[in-house]
């Protein structure tokens, strides 16, 4: 049993699927000074918490990779984590998750067997991994579909989250742009349709560029039509925002689309990432569809 906790700890839970992005989630940790332990079974975890809290050097934040590996040892996750909240530790679980022709075609790719079916169908192994896995992503404070993401946009959404967040911190708030041809975000909380407004695709000199690109930027918002929508979202956000921290939620994720996810949707997450660093909040943006044609 662990004592309970002068300096309480933060444990982070990374869980999931095979081949939705644990090991890059974990590296991500690492470089942001959490201190990291893979495939550590967990009977073992209420150990090393201890361990962890009477360690000479400081420990604040603590992450273990959680998953199918453990084998008989996952059914006892749930006691375990009970027993760091018993400890006065807040416990957070992170759960990666992707579609099965993506799971399919990485496993593919790096030619790696799959842990429940070294000898057989990677399909069949990601079905019985999905039952297993189940109640632990029902448990899970947030999770993070990784299908549409690189290495590099993973990354940066556990930086934006993991970054400045401490036990009583604020709501990590997490804009992202993305194509309606390409599919919605699925862990958007609020999603913006920017499709009704002037397309700079139509416009010969700015069809090559990005949301990023001061002309676009310009287009957009000296359209009485675009900036008063725009002027309008914010308003609703700048009221809906205090009841969501009220609510007590640690992530919040406003989603941006337009038909490409290249001009309209880009430009918005910037314009608004600009009105909340004037309102003092931080905030992380993701241009998801961005390099995409």
């Amino acid at each position: 049993m662990i004592r309970h906790a002068v300096n309480a700890m933060e444990f982070i839970i990374v869980t999931g699927m095979s081949g939705a992005g644990k090991s890059q989630a974990i590296k991500t940790l690492e470089d942001l000074g959490v201190f990291c332990i893979d495939n550590l079974p967990a009977s073992l975890i209420p150990t090393v918490a201890d361990l962890c809290a009477h360690s000479e050097q400081r420990i604040d934040r603590v992450a273990f990779v959680i998953d199918v590996r453990e084998g008989e040892f996952l059914g006892s996750l749930e006691e375990v984590l009970a027993t760091l909240r018993e400890g006065g530790h807040p416990v957070r679980v992170i759960f990666l998750d992707a579609d099965d022709q993506v799971l399919l075609r990485r496993f593919s790719e790096s030619r790696r067997p799959h842990p429940l079916a070294p000898q057989g169908s990677i399909l069949e192994g990601i079905s019985l991994e999905r039952q297993r896995m189940a109640h632990l992503r029902t448990e899970a404070e947030r999770v993070i579909d990784t299908s549409g993401l690189t290495i590099h946009d993973l990354r940066k959404l556990l930086v934006s989250t993991f970054r400045d967040h401490r036990p009583g911190g604020k709501t990590t708030i997490t804009l992202v742009s993305f194509g309606y041809r390409h599919g919605l975000p699925p862990d958007a909380d609020l999603v913006f349709d920017l499709r009704c407004l002037p397309n700079p695709h139509f416009q010969e000199e700015l069809r090559p560029l990005t949301g990023h690109h001061p002309a676009v930027y310009k287009f957009l918002l000296e359209d009485p039509q675009a900036r008063s929508y725009l002027e309008q979202v914010w308003g609703f956000l700048r009221f809906a925002f205090p009841h969501y921290l009220q609510e007590g939620r640690a992530y919040l994720t406003i989603a941006l689309g337009c038909t490409g996810g290249r001009h309209r949707s880009v430009t918005a997450a910037e314009y608004l990432v600009r009105q909340f660093h004037a309102e003092g909040q931080e905030v992380g943006v993701l241009h998801r569809d961005i390099e995409k044609v």
